[in-house]
């Protein structure tokens, strides 16, 4: 009987009155599954089936306070819904195995019909190819007919490695199928035993809490009508004969009693009053008791308090008169229950008579009705007694497994787990591992008491004959298909082992190749260190007192030593790019001043052999990008290095800039140099070409034709993102055309005497392709033989802030100012070379008219009277070919003419003459300038330095004089008295360092270790700066400095703290000596390594003294 907060009545109907009913009550009877009947039913299975189990019977519940629809719908236990479940498990197995075997079976199906058709293709293909070769030659039909027996080379390449595939795929699926049945079939298992132990454990947890609500009912029952009335309405024959009608109401139970609470104060009056004397238990724990006879017991010992049984049930009528507080297990129970007002649960012992293992139910009598939130002392005050109801746990389980089916399919046990460490078998055999195990929680309502379930098969799981008869099956249709197809493909055996062997050969080179950069990569690293001592040297020796032959002999040892160290960077460079160790810059730098430094690095070169040498940036070029300058100059210089090697005199070289923009524009929208470039391969009326110096060149355009990225631009490019073309123009030898496929190649040239006739190693131009690859551009070029070369290569760069650029020009600023408003003209009959003395002459603020000869010069003038122009205009520059003496003349009497004959009222300055050459002798300079016709000659390649020395002597030299006065006292003052720390473990390294420091006034101190260093610049000292090697035996320069930035630290947070006065430390608030790394390691991680360990620059070995310089002028600039 469930309790409930009212009494409930129930109707007992046929199904065919329940409509009715129904309608007249307004709800529907639910079905519920009634508490002591098997609930072995499950839900899903009904589902699963397709059937509904519904008894005839409802019995809906009426309660007053809450009406709870319930039907007794009566679950079918037998073997019948089991054997129908089993059926439809089985069932379901089997067409998932059969389902999925045949899908496996299609496509291995599929499989083998593509390959065959794929080998029938491509054996047509080859007859096909076959019939359209040539007719063989008489040897290669002997050949062929040789061969007929052998397979053809490749022919089973891809077969084997399909076969392979394929029969890895079909041993796969033959796995993959066995796992994957073989999981269902272990996972159905899993679940069976999972709901026929949840449902047993469910029956058994349910039917407890039944039976515990019913002895809680009787506890009351007798609080009410044994304490509540007098006298009592209960005795035993009462009791005994209440408590075996109502057993049907606790299956679970084997009896029940009642035991009286007796004070010992009591206990006379009591065993009086009863005729007889309240038992002790033979044993405390009630585990060696085989017979119970009250009489044989000795009486209860003397205690505070006494729990004889007065009533029991006739099943434990023996109990009658034993104490139970006698017993160790009905002692705590009896105590614990009283205190909590709850049912509560031994721990499991041997029973009384029956010996069976067991626990017992207490629940205390009160004699008064408690609040809800009574305390424990208010419960035992009310304690009058205990009712205790005996479980016998084998029994009641044996007898509730019985009423199952397939009872026999699995092992139950049930386990007190109270202690975790030593759990208590309540119930089952010994346990035997049959591979699968089921763990069901039980709750019977005392929460201090933990029960489990386990459940097992109890036989281990048969062979899964389904999963293994099907993957067998996949498994020799996939060695029949492949023994198949074996057969066709086993005569190219050897072909496939000589491909394998080619490649063990081709990642043995590999590997060489990667040796021999790591090995390039080491020895130009060690062959810098001793290079810089040389280099020192012979600059130290240069600056001695040497006759003309000495110093002769020094400086051809200098420029073979600079050479020397040219090519060690270009083969590191070109093994760093090998290792993918070179890294790239991005800091923003002047494009017109890196291409300034690249003309006068070639100019005297360019001189001696007569070539023009010239640059050209488009004004939509910003005047400051971002990106490596280092690379870009070396890309630039190894193509301009190259042209001039290759070029013939009297020809020119032309390096022009543009953005891409401009190059896909139309005509229109170019400037005149692109326009004129473009169109420059085309016949002029006087025989020559409108190219630079007039020589035939060669299409530029085809040069980048096959640019990906010059097509068109990406849309989600970055707006700040540009892209430049970058065009080297000559008109040297050219490229023959059987080289220009290997143009690119490492240590590869044109032609093998190249190297002995014009010098080089055939590296530069496989590294500038490497540069622009890694800068993400593309590079190209076009060439003639005996016309000449243009290179190409586009590369993506960032704009730039002005203000973000320390620009080297600084020194000119006043110059430049001083030239904006100037007027020039520039008399050139090449378009190009006008426009590029244009450009340079428009740096300097200076705007620019063009003449093509000295009449269209005059013409210019006489038009040009009466306006504006002729009062600013300040210079004339004439190029050297449009020269000659009459017209010069001529020219010249024109603007003498020009002045007086001018309108104005003041008079007009003549403006200066310069003439514009590639060479001139220096007498010939002499007699031009001696004879009035120039007032001075500006030599070629032009460039911002050069204008603004020529313009400051011919227009006066003070601005020239403040200039060099300024650099003249930055030189003599700014090291002066500087006291400089040099670290190096070479003793030449050191000289030459200091050789270069002291020549500017600088006070050198040398050490060769870490150690030294860090003990000399321990404040307080007094260097003003440290150069630093990095590679030192016992403390490298990386320890050394970390040690020296932790001394500081630690200095300066003591002076901040005022833990010591400053004057200690030589009246310094924050040390920090600038430290400069010396290394011979030019890779761009070293150098982040420098600025990680706290250095503040770094120089490369060799080094040069403007290099010592600057790098240490920086610290002391505001000084």
């Amino acid at each position: 009987m469930l309790l409930s907060d009212g009494v409930t009545c129930a109707l007992s109907l046929p199904c065919s009155e329940v409509q009715e009913f129904d309608k007249q009550h307004i709800w529907v009877a639910e079905n519920d599954e009634h508490r002591d009947q098997c609930p072995a039913r499950d839900e899903f299975i009904s589902r699963k089936l397709g059937m509904s189990i519904i008894d005839d019977r409802h019995v809906p519940f009426i309660s007053p306070s809450k009406v709870s629809p319930i039907s007794a719908n009566h679950q079918i236990c037998g073997k019948n819904v089991l054997l129908l479940v089993a059926l439809a498990g089985c069932e379901k197995e089997h067409c998932e195995s059969f389902c999925t075997f045949v899908k496996v079976s299609w496509l291995l199906l599929i499989v083998v019909v593509s390959c065959t058709m794929f080998g029938l293709h491509l054996k047509l293909s080859g007859n096909q190819r076959e019939k359209v070769v040539h007719q063989p030659t008489v040897a290669q039909q002997q050949k062929q007919q040789q061969q007929v027996h052998s397979p053809p080379k490749g022919a089973g390449k891809w077969r084997k490695k399909l076969l392979l595939v394929f029969v890895l795929l079909g041993i796969t699926m033959s796995i993959w199928l066995f796992w994957y049945l073989n999981e269902g079939i272990a996972l159905r298992r899993e679940e069976t035993l999972a709901n026929m132990c949840d449902e047993r454990a469910r029956m058994l947890q349910d039917q407890f809490n039944v039976s515990m609500n019913h002895v809680h009912a009787l506890a009351i029952l007798v609080s009410t009508f044994h304490h509540g009335k007098h006298p009592s309405a209960i005795d035993q024959k009462t009791f005994g004969e209440y408590t075996e009608r109502t057993a049907f109401e606790r299956p679970l139970t084997s009896g029940v009693a009642y035991a009286l609470k007796v004070p010992h104060s009591d206990r006379g009056q009591f065993e009086k009053q009863h005729g007889w004397t309240i038992k002790k238990m033979e044993t405390e724990d009630q585990t060696l008791v085989q017979d119970c006879i009250p009489e044989n017991l000795d009486p209860s010992p003397v205690q505070d308090e006494y729990a004889p049984v007065i009533f029991s049930q006739e099943t434990v009528s023996h109990i009658v008169s034993i104490d139970m507080m006698s017993g160790k297990e009905d002692r705590e129970n009896i105590l614990r229950a009283r205190a909590t007002g709850k049912g509560v649960l031994t721990s499991p012992f041997k029973l009384l008579k029956s010996n069976h293992l067991g626990v017992v139910l207490t629940f205390a009598v009160y004699n008064t009705d408690l609040p809800s939130d009574a305390t424990s002392e208010q419960h035992i005050e009310a304690t009058v007694g205990y009712l205790g109801a005996s479980y016998d746990v084998p029994s009641l389980v044996e007898k509730l497994l019985h009423q199952l089916a397939s009872k026999q399919m699995i092992v139950v046990n049930v386990y007190d787990t109270t202690n975790k460490s030593s759990p208590i078998n309540m119930y089952g055999p010994d346990i035997t591992d049959t591979g699968l195990l089921h763990i069901s929680n039980l709750d019977f309502g005392d929460p201090l008491r933990k029960h489990e379930m386990h459940c097992r098969f109890k036989q281990k799981p048969p062979l899964p004959w389904t999963a293994i008869n099907a993957s067998l099956g996949l498994l020799v249709i996939t060695l029949l298909v492949g023994h198949i197809f074996y057969a066709a493909i086993s005569r190219i055996a050897k072909v496939e082992d000589d491909y394998r062997k080619m490649e063990e050969l081709k990642v043995r080179a590999e590997a060489a190749d990667v040796a021999k950069s790591q090995f390039l990569a080491t020895v130009s690293h060690e062959i810098r260190t001793p290079m810089n001592g040389v280099l020192g040297m012979l600059q130290m020796l240069m600056d001695t007192e040497l006759n003309a032959t000495q110093l002769d002999y020094a400086q051809t040892a200098h420029n073979s030593g600079k050479d020397l160290i040219s090519l060690i960077n270009e083969v590191l460079d070109r093994a760093k790019i090998e290792s993918g160790r070179l890294e790239l810059e991005a800091v923003p730098f002047d494009l017109r001043s890196v291409l300034d430094n690249v003309l006068s690095l070639f100019s005297g070169k360019s001189n001696e052999k007569g070539i023009e040498l010239a640059v050209y940036v488009s004004n939509q070029v910003p005047e400051v990008i971002i990106g490596d300058p280092g690379r870009f100059r070396q890309i630039i210089t190894n193509l301009v290095g190259n042209s001039i090697k290759f070029t013939r005199d009297q020809g020119h070289i032309f390096v022009s800039v543009h953005l891409e923009d401009e190059v896909r524009g139309t005509p229109d929208s170019m400037d005149e140099v692109l326009r004129q470039g473009l169109c420059s391969v085309q016949d002029n009326s006087d025989k020559t070409y409108n190219s630079l110096s007039g020589y035939r060149v060669v299409d530029r355009q085809k040069s980048w034709d096959h640019f990906k990225k010059l097509s068109s631009r990406n849309p989600m490019e970055e707006p700040e993102v540009i892209r430049l073309l970058v065009t080297v123009e000559d008109t040297g030898v050219g490229i023959p055309l059987d080289a220009q496929s290997r143009i690119f190649t490492p240590f590869m040239q044109a032609d093998s005497s190249t190297s002995r006739t014009h010098g080089g190693t055939g590296i530069g131009l496989s590294i500038c392709k490497c540069l622009v690859d890694l800068m993400g551009g593309e590079i190209g070029f076009v060439s003639e033989p005996g016309i000449g070369s243009t290179f190409s290569f586009a590369g993506p760069f960032r704009r730039g802030e002005t203000s973000s650029l320390d620009t080297k020009w600084q020194q000119y600023d006043t110059a430049v100012s001083e030239f904006q408003g100037f007027r020039a003209l520039v008399i050139d009959k090449r378009t190009i070379r006008a426009e590029v003395t244009r450009y340079h002459l428009q740096r300097l603020g200076i705007s620019t008219d063009i003449a093509f000869s000295l009449k269209s010069a005059c013409s210019y003038l006489s038009n040009a009277c009466d306006t504006s122009v002729s009062t600013n205009l300040a210079m004339v520059l004439i190029d050297k070919d449009v020269w000659d003496e009459k017209n010069a003349l001529f020219f010249h009497h024109s603007l003498k003419d020009h002045g007086q004959n001018s309108r104005t009222e003041i008079p007009l300055n003549l403006p200066k003459i310069f003439l514009v050459a590639t060479s001139i002798c220096p007498n010939r300079r002499s007699e031009l300038k001696s004879a009035g016709l120039v007032d001075d000659v500006l030599s070629k390649p032009l460039r911002l330095s050069v204008l603004v020395a020529c313009f400051q002597d011919v227009f006066g030299s003070g601005m020239k004089r403040q200039i060099h006065r300024k650099k003249a006292s930055s030189l003599g003052n700014l090291l002066r008295e500087k006291h400089i720390l040099v670290v190096d473990d070479n003793v030449v390294n050191r000289r030459v360092a200091e050789g270069a420091l002291v020549k500017y006034g600088a006070i050198v101190t040398c050490v060769e270790s870490g150690k030294a260093a860090l003990a000399m610049l321990k404040p307080p000292h007094n260097f003003d700066a440290c150069f630093m090697d990095l590679q030192m035996p016992e403390m490298d320069g990386f320890e050394a400095t970390r040690q020296i930035r932790f001394v500081e630290s630690e200095v300066n947070e003591k002076i901040t703290l005022g833990e010591v006065s400053i004057e200690m430390f030589g009246n310094v608030a924050h040390w920090h000596t600038p430290i400069l790394a010396m290394t011979a390691d030019v890779i761009q991680a070293s150098n982040e390594e420098c600025m990680k360990c706290g250095m503040d620059d770094y120089v490369s070995k060799p080094f040069e003294e403007g290099q010592l310089y600057s790098a240490v002028a920086r610290f002391f600039e505001t000084g």
